[in-house]
């Protein structure tokens, strides 16, 4: 089983903020803070992330990318 597959049956095709902290280990508030510089996690989950209202979702299918080692460009 995939990565991607994996991370889409157990938290389905969009990762809250709290569910990804959760999978890389992190607080929420360090998660968030991590996000908002320039690191190379935070440029790599950028292209991941979507906002739908005031929520802050991440894509599995990149942050699958993420955890491979395959950072998007």
């Amino acid at each position: 089983m995939t990565t991607e597959k994996y991370l889409i049956e157990i938290y389905g095709p969009l990762i809250t903020l709290d569910q990804l902290a959760v999978l890389l280990h992190r607080s929420r508030h360090g998660l968030r803070l991590t996000l908002r510089g320039n690191s190379a996690l935070a440029q790599s989950l950028r292209p991941a992330r979507r906002k739908m209202g005031r929520r802050v979702l991440f894509r599995a299918e990149v942050v699958a990318q993420v955890i491979d080692g395959q950072l998007p460009t």
